[in-house]
């Protein structure tokens, strides 16, 4: 059985788009062969798709098209008899061309209620698809309120658009849950009249009125139906008040509900097909299957049942009808879930959130058991977590987080094993970016402040006292470390440690310019930013520090370029590049910058806030070259990953030079940088750190397994390079997908009908350069997005956890703690191999 649908733009964006659709169709045409004066006439209605065969998931089939009437609501309403004579005409050219149903959308109420006046004058029947469209507003109200764990008769719902069919219907359907009711009307109604759509026994439960602010501030359910559109005013909603709306045009308008965030608007109306429904022609599993419009969705379903029928006609719709046509769809694959806002999936977990505004009990039995409160996969603590994250931190990295399948929460830690709350355990080769060199709670620094805090011993007591583990701390760094350090600053962080380092060589220095090395990373604030060689870090703080200049990491040439020019006050580089894709420098490099910055003065900065702590397999990566520092950064794993601590050390004669006067001896100070509770925890470091156990083991199982994924990868040509030193590694991606964008639009111009190579020859340059570049930039993004897979592959279906590098999103960084036992390492490698192989369907 075929069927034809009858669409029409929503706002004039969407007429202008099926009016873009339009043109290239004809031009297509015109094109390939010739003019015709039929081709550019007058069109009743725009053909928009055509769907030669759909498969439901029950196995039966229909194929039909839709085309679209190019007028807009207002326009319609504002001539409704010739949008009559239009809709009719266009049910009669669908008949012709071999439908034998007609949907129409939402002309039934759009031109005046005329849905039966178009019935009788077509030849074949018609459906205004409003009996699935309030079936899906309906179930979306009961999933909000089912999420919300609350009970739908404890709760007022006001219904926009009464008497409408949709919001007579939907009103019908809550009376009968015991819900009362909020209608709203046109002005001017007589109360009696109203009423009269509804059995007497209700009418306790329901208050009219023809104005929507009587009901704004103690209301805050709505369902909104109305054909006229902009009805309800987002920013006098009261916070917490959740719009099913069904209205096209929408009811409440985009630009101004996104702008508050305690108000939820759900799209109305909508269903999504199933995996199992097969739609027309799919092409890589691309199709349109999600948020389809119930009108159509109620065709299709129409058509996929052989009912050549009238099922949606005129003001009163049987509830009964309703609920079995929705039924019905959910058999053939077609449900009103995942919800939306906008177009955009909503989450059980946010809506869940919005119970606050509701009540502030504990969960009530929502009295709705057909469907769990929340999806299984997650706990409520889970979701808790989760919608606490999103509300109050970062709501975009919620998104990201989400988007990756990397939202997850856990709840216990142990050496290189993460439990989260669904009770899995993963593998973790991120350890806190570096910071975990121990293991999660290493037991003996866990014991250690365990005993500090039971002994009630001080914390933050410096400057007015003298620190007692935090001056131990600084000798036991001193001594550890060697190379004539003698002082050090404490900090609670990498990037603080940086800011203190700068600081203390331009005090130090004649001269204040830094030189540092492209594509490092030192930290986000503003000093530590200035010398981090990334410009997309960069780019939003501009400008930052004056007084830089950069050169390429491991070029000793370059360096003397730049230090020969004697106004460079110190060079800050990191031992290994870590953020900026775990590079290790040539062979003899760090020597060299030692001996460069010696001739000409300057003092050499280290950052080992992440290659330090036997990350490589010596205490500090620079101790394989055997040189030293001027100023020495640490961080991360100086406390064992338990509390916040950064450390900048120096000798002693380039701190008198900065600060040993009067007047700059406490130039550069940090609150609760130096307290006894982190110094504490860094003693108990370095005494577990102490005999070397840890870092042979990071040279000896890191090594190992460098060579094993080196080998186990080797075939697979979209693996660039293994590389690092120790368990500070990265796998580099080389998946290439260059020209890819250009070779698609080449072969759409090429065979698409007629010529339009030449129209893209005489597009204006500008916006041929403007398409280029977003053509690069988007197949920078593919290879991006290839690693990452990488990354979800191995949580999802390994229970690993990786990441990219902060400076380079198709590098992989592995920075387990450096307790990871060899099977812990071998069995990464099995899974890493095994999702090489999984992603191998294309071998570049």
């Amino acid at each position: 059985m075929r069927f034809g649908f009858i669409a029409h733009p929503t706002s004039v964006p969407l007429k202008r788009y099926v009016k873009m659709l339009d043109l290239v169709q004809r031009s297509s045409q015109d094109f390939h062969s010739g003019y015709s004066r039929d081709l550019w006439s007058h069109n009743n209605l725009v053909p928009f798709m055509n769907f030669d065969r759909i498969v439901s998931a029950t196995g039966a089939e229909t194929s039909g098209q839709v085309r679209y009437l190019p007028l807009t609501a207002q326009e319609m309403i504002h001539d409704a008899q010739g949008s009559l004579r239009r809709v009719i005409q266009g049910t009669k050219s669908l008949a012709a061309d071999g439908a034998d149903l007609v949907g129409l959308g939402g002309f039934t109420s759009i031109v005046g209620r005329r849905g039966i006046e178009v019935a009788n004058a077509s030849p074949v029947p018609v459906t205004s698809g409003n009996s699935l469209t309030a079936y899906a507003a309906y179930r979306a109200l009961q999933q909000v309120m089912r999420w919300m764990q609350l009970r739908p008769s404890d709760h007022r719902v006001c219904i926009v658009g009464y008497p409408g069919s949709i919001a007579l219907v939907i009103a019908r359907l809550l009376l009968e849950e015991g819900v009362e009711l909020d209608l709203v009307h046109r002005q001017g109604a007589k109360p009696e009249d109203l009423l009269a759509h509804l059995p007497e026994r209700w009418h306790h439960k329901l208050r009219l009125s023809g104005d929507i602010s009587a009901f704004y501030g103690e209301t805050r359910f709505f369902v909104a139906a109305t054909s006229a559109g902009g009805v309800i005013d987002a920013h006098r909603l009261a916070a917490g008040s959740i719009v099913i709306d069904v209205a096209l045009p929408r009811d409440v308008e985009e630009s101004v509900a996104t702008q508050r965030e305690d108000i939820l608007i759900i799209d109305g109306g909508c269903v999504t097909a199933s995996d199992q429904v097969r739609i027309g022609g799919e092409s890589l599993n691309l199709t349109i299957k999600q948020q389809l419009n119930a009108c159509l969705a109620e065709t299709l379903v129409l058509a996929l049942e052989g009912r050549a029928e009238i099922y949606s006609i005129g003001r009163s719709l049987d509830s009964e009808k309703v609920l079995a046509i929705g039924e019905i769809a959910q058999r053939h694959g077609f449900a009103p879930d995942p919800l939306a806002s906008y177009g955009q999936r909503v989450e059980p977990s946010f809506v869940a959130s919005f119970r606050r505004y509701h009540c502030t009990d504990r969960p009530k039995e929502s009295g709705l058991t057909a469907q769990p409160i929340l999806p299984e996969r997650h706990s409520q603590t889970h979701y808790d977590t989760a919608q606490r994250f999103r509300r109050h931190i970062n709501p975009y990295l919620a998104d990201f987080l989400q988007t990756l399948h990397c939202d997850r929460v856990f709840e216990t830690a142990q050496g290189v094993v993460l439990t989260d709350t669904e009770g899995q355990d993963y593998l973790d080769f991120v350890a806190g970016y570096g910071c975990l060199n121990l293991g999660h709670n290493p037991p003996a620094v866990v014991t250690s402040l365990q005993a500090f805090l039971a002994g009630s011993q001080p914390n933050f007591v410096q400057y007015v006292s003298f620190p007692k583990q935090t001056a131990l701390l600084a000798e036991r760094l001193c001594q550890t470390v060697g190379g004539r350090m003698e002082r050090v600053f404490f900090s609670n962080s990498g990037t603080e440690a940086i800011e203190a380092a700068l600081k203390l060589a331009r005090a130090a220095s004649a001269h204040h310019i830094i030189a540092h090395v492209e594509n490092s990373y030192h930290g986000k604030t503003l000093g530590a930013l200035s010398v981090t060689g990334r410009d997309k870090h960069q780019r939003p703080f501009r400008p930052l520090l004056p007084g830089t200049v950069s050169v390429p990491f491991g070029d000793l040439d370059a360096l003397e370029a730049v230090l020969s020019q004697g106004d460079i006050a110190a060079f800050i580089v990191e031992p290994i590049l870590g953020e900026g894709g775990v590079h290790v420098p040539p062979e003899g490099y760090l020597r060299g910058v030692r001996q460069l910055c010696d001739r000409y003065g300057v003092l050499l900065i280290l950052d080992e806030v992440q290659t330090g702590m036997g990350r490589t397999g010596r205490f500090l990566a620079s101790q394989w070259e055997g040189i030293h520092a001027d100023i020495l950064c640490l961080s991360k794993s100086l406390s064992g990953g338990l509390m916040p601590i950064g450390a900048t050390l120096c000798r002693a004669e380039t701190w008198d030079r900065a600060y040993g006067s009067s007047d700059r001896f406490v130039a550069h100070s940090s609150t609760f940088g130096g307290g006894n509770m982190a110094a504490v925890a860094g003693l108990a470091t370095l005494e577990a750190m102490a005999d070397g156990t840890v870092m042979d083991n990071a040279h000896r199982v890191g090594e190992a397994l460098r060579h094993k994924l080196a080998e186990a990868t080797a075939e697979f040509p979209f693996i660039g390079e293994i590389r690092g030193k120790g368990l500070m590694l990265a796998v580099a991606f080389a998946a290439d997908f260059s020209g890819a964008v250009s070779a698609g639009a080449h072969e759409f111009a090429t065979r698409l009908p007629g010529d339009w190579h030449m129209t893209w020859r005489f597009l204006p340059d500008q916006v041929r350069e403007n398409l280029l570049d977003a053509m690069r930039r988007f197949e920078g993004s593919l290879s991006e997005m290839f690693c990452m897979r990488f990354v979800t592959k191995l949580a999802q279906d390994h229970n690993i956890l990786t990441f990219v590098t902060a400076n380079s999103n198709t590098v992989i960084r592995l920075q387990p703690p450096l307790t990871l036992t060899q099977d812990q390492a071998d069995r990464f490698v099995e899974a890493f191999r095994a999702v090489c192989a999984d992603m191998s369907t294309f071998l570049n």
